[in-house]
């Protein structure tokens, strides 16, 4: 058994969308010879394990099923590492704005 990732965690989740047989036809050929795959980072609904298939919600609010293949997955643009105090920012706000607005 692996570390149990805990419910809340931020992850990176993985999925094949269309299988490398599956592509559109107008795609060009060596696109076509591979499949459509989706990485997504939230936050894990379940504790589970890397390589568990789990489900996450996003910061846009979607639940997202998929394979669990990163914890704490750092953001790959070259800014820099992920700063978890950062990921909590939006939602506050949306809170904030919503509870004005009464």
């Amino acid at each position: 058994m692996g570390e149990v990732i805990e419910a809340g965690s931020w992850v990176q989740i993985y999925q094949v969308i269309l299988p490398a047989g599956e592509r559109a036809p107008q795609v060009p050929e060596d696109t076509k010879k591979v499949p459509l795959e989706l990485k997504v980072k939230g936050f894990l609904k379940e504790e589970a394990e890397i390589g568990e298939t789990v489900k996450i919600k996003t910061v846009t609010n979607r639940i997202l099923e998929g394979e669990l293949i990163k914890v704490n997955p750092p953001y790959e643009h070259k800014y820099g590492k992920m700063i978890p105090e950062l990921l909590q920012v939006g939602p506050q706000i949306r809170k904030i704005l919503r509870e004005e607005e009464v």
